[in-house]
């Protein structure tokens, strides 16, 4: 059977390369496939962060975590790598309900801690670099046999096949008629110059980080949500540069290389359901800035709606 994947995301991806496992026939359609996709500009971290269902998501995380954790030993193609972090906050609080599930996590000392922070934690997570990940995963989907076309779907009837999986992110107000689903603007910059450990403000008013990469470095970030401006601004530029050093006071300005800009598509809640008909459409988007870091569980769960729908 023919199963129609439509997106060509992180999302989109992963469900194509664990549904062409799982024995399906799959075609990928999307307008834009990498390097033009959404997922190529984020950061990106694994890092369960501002995302709805809490419990849903922490499993779906956990599913991830585990599969590029392995990808990091096995596929160095992958460009997943294990990083050291460090997490700031301005009060204390419960360490997340992950921290005993992960290899490496520990709350930090005083003396650790930047100026105006008075609480936070160390942890061991996968970075995952999107424009070396991005196009491992098309060619893994490619080795398992499956196609990728790129053409412009006005409907999900356009898409054919026998099962159809709806993973078109912003495109989903569109073609799912979504009006819950919405664009949140975030602005990154990259700089050449490498810190010890990365650091991290993930509080949505405040949200910072410094995520090191094999390439650069990736400075972010903002949260703006219902904002579509894809153009970067100098006013972004240095309310990131001003947050990332108060947490890296050795960050050096001059060596910004670039910037980017990226939509999340969020949602109140992540939508991963099958829609009732005769035949099978599962909808899996609304991941908002978690897509990377909940991709893989995701992923397993719309196999395992297909084979119960099939």
């Amino acid at each position: 059977m023919r199963c129609t994947v439509i997106g060509a995301g992180v999302c989109g991806l992963s469900c194509a390369v664990r549904l062409l496992e799982a024995g399906w026939a799959v075609e990928v359609i999307a307008e834009k496939f990498s390097p033009e996709t959404v997922s190529d500009r984020a950061a990106a971290v694994w890092y369960p962060f501002l995302v709805a269902p809490v419990d849903r998501a922490e499993v779906w995380g956990m599913a991830s975590y585990s599969v590029f954790s392995e990808l990091s030993a096995s596929e160095p193609e992958a460009g997943v790598i294990m990083r050291t972090g460090r997490e700031y906050l301005r009060e204390p609080v419960e360490s997340p309900g992950w921290h005993s599930a992960i290899t490496h996590f520990r709350l930090l000392e005083p003396s650790e801690l930047p100026d105006e922070y008075v609480h936070g934690w160390e942890f061991e997570v996968p970075v995952i670099e999107m424009p070396r990940y991005m196009a491992w995963l098309q060619l893994r989907c490619e080795s398992l046999g499956g196609t990728l076309t790129q053409r412009r779907i006005n409907s999900l009837d356009d898409a054919g096949g026998d099962a159809r999986i709806n993973c078109s992110g912003l495109g989903a107000q569109e073609l799912a008629d979504d009006d819950d689903l919405h664009p949140v603007r975030g602005q990154v910059l990259y700089l050449d110059q490498t810190p010890e450990v990365g650091h991290f403000d993930q509080q949505p008013e405040t949200l910072a980080h410094v995520i090191p990469r094999s390439d650069c470095t990736v400075l972010g970030g903002t949260v703006q949500a219902n904002d579509a401006n894809e153009s970067p601004s100098e006013d972004d530029t240095e309310l990131i540069l001003a947050k990332c050093t108060a947490m890296w006071p050795g960050l050096d300005i001059t060596r910004i290389t670039g910037v980017a800009v990226g939509l999340r598509p969020a949602r109140s809640t992540v939508r991963l359901e099958l829609e009732p008909g005769e035949q099978p459409l599962i909808h899996n988007y609304g991941h908002g800035g978690g897509g990377v870091t909940l991709s893989w569980g995701c992923a397993d769960e719309v196999v395992a709606l297909l084979s119960a729908a099939t």
